[in-house]
């Protein structure tokens, strides 16, 4: 660090004189912040909290300090904590919200900028707002007569319009079955076991007492195939596959998100079998004890009366979900009947990734390809990844097409070349998601990410 700072050798010189003083402490790790010294700011705001655990300024502070030396899965940890209960402070909030958004997980960051600017207006942040869709939309103010309130704010004068119906999402029917799908043959199963085998031999699960219906919840980093596996499964019960995202849903009239999603389950009902697949379930089923607005509790209530069977039967919607944060949906999802099976879906192992790698280039020229030995170097990759990388190598002959006029077939060298300028983007969902796994794992739920870890509590 520096010593010809005057105003840090005097904090410094001070706190020789008082190393007890905690406040004096803190304010010699904001200055180092401010400043860019990061590791000197880490160790003050350690020393800091080592003398009062419980110093929710040094801890926001820490997680600064953390996400700018790069260890953005440590801050994570720490604002996840901080930021549990109604009491959360908005700062803390803000900050996770900003974190949360540069990772990728829009949905959380949104939730958590919302909370923020429930708690203190004044810590609005108009460009991060419009970076989540945030941003509420300009009303005109309102007619000076009786109006009735809808979700969100929005108003309606007597006599216009009512919300509108509820409408119908557009229903797929795949062709394409697992085989489709590399590798993962352990959630292949599990789905087999709770929701294929059920349709296909529904004498056997009679005997029983088994009806077939229920839910499955994968979970696992993005780009691992969670949606190609739901969407498979519809392909091999031979039914409908009907996508629900949060623009499905989400309605501004209060009481029309619970008759939209009613509808939906509705709509399933009448198509079975149908797989029913929630993708960012944690958006629509987020843990009702972060929320402080009743029309998102009402709405959680909604879904779980739906699945369980209230007011229709189920029999044949087999409904999956996928979400890339199980820590934020509600408990109340894994009850029996609900969201029973919890799957962990991981990055493809060897045999996967080079069966994975087989089915993308499909259709292009290629010649003498080395898939285990390319799969033997994409350790961690996800799906998505790989498909990148495909696509990358292919750009790279396409160039080199238009300049010779030569069409070249790929070969192993373009595909380890371009592996070369990329790395997995797995790596921080599983920062983030190891430490859950170790100091949050009630019931075992994260084991699996232990055990792909090779770690023990």
């Amino acid at each position: 660090m520096q010593t010809d700072d005057p105003e840090i050798g005097a904090l410094r010189e001070a706190l020789g004189l008082s190393p007890e003083n905690t406040p004096l402490r803190r304010l010699l790790a904001e200055k180092l912040l401010a400043r860019g010294w990061f590791e000197e700011a880490e160790r003050e705001l350690r020393a800091v909290l080592d003398r009062d655990p419980a110093d929710s300024a040094a801890k926001i502070a820490l997680a600064r300090a953390f996400d700018a030396q790069g260890k953005r899965s440590h801050a994570l940890a720490l604002l996840e904590v901080l930021c549990e209960g109604p009491a959360a402070a908005a700062a803390a909030l803000l900050l996770l919200a900003r974190m949360l958004s540069a990772s990728g997980q829009k949905s959380a960051a949104r939730r958590a900028y919302l909370r923020a600017v429930e708690k203190d207006p004044a810590c609005a942040d108009p460009a991060l707002a419009l970076e989540l869709g945030a941003m509420p939309a300009a009303q005109p103010p309102p007619p000076p007569r009786e109006t009735a309130r809808g979700e969100g704010g929005a108003d309606r004068a007597d006599g216009e319009e009512d919300p509108p119906a509820p409408t119908e999402a557009a229903a797929e029917r795949p062709r394409e079955g697992f085989s489709a799908v590399g590798g993962m043959e352990d959630v292949k199963e599990e789905i087999r076991l709770k929701i294929i085998l059920p349709l296909q031999k529904p004498e056997i699960y009679r005997a029983y007492g088994k009806e077939s219906g229920g839910g499955i919840l994968l979970y696992g980093p993005p780009g691992c195939g969670k949606t190609a596996l739901a969407r498979a499964t519809a392909a091999e019960v031979s039914g409908a596959f009907l996508p629900v995202g949060l623009n499905d849903v989400l309605d501004m009239w209060i009481g029309n998100s619970e008759k939209q999603l009613h509808a939906l389950f509705e709509q399933a009902r009448r198509s079975t079998p149908c797989v029913l697949f929630f993708d960012e379930v944690d958006a629509l089923g987020a843990s009702r004890g972060d929320m402080r607005h009743s029309s998102g509790r009402h709405l959680i209530n909604q879904f779980l009366h739906e699945m369980d069977g209230i007011g229709g039967t189920n029999t044949g919607v087999l409904v999956l979900a996928a979400t890339n944060a199980p820590w934020h949906v509600d408990p109340a999802f894994r009850r029996p009947g609900r969201f029973d099976r919890i799957v962990f879906v991981p990055p493809p192992d060897a045999p996967a990734r080079a069966e994975i790698l087989r089915i993308h280039v499909r259709g292009k020229p290629v010649q003498d390809l080395d898939f285990d030995k390319l799969a033997a170097k994409t350790e961690g990759w996800s799906g998505a990844d790989l498909r990148g990388l495909v696509d990358r190598a292919v750009e790279a002959k396409l160039r080199a097409a238009m300049a010779t006029g030569r069409i070249a077939p790929l070969v192993t060298k373009d595909l380890l070349a371009a592996a070369k300028d990329a790395s997995p983007t797995t790596q921080e969902w599983f920062a983030t998601a190891r430490n859950y796994a170790l100091y949050a794992n009630e019931g075992g739920l994260y084991d699996p990410i232990l055990a792909y870890l090779k770690l023990k509590k």
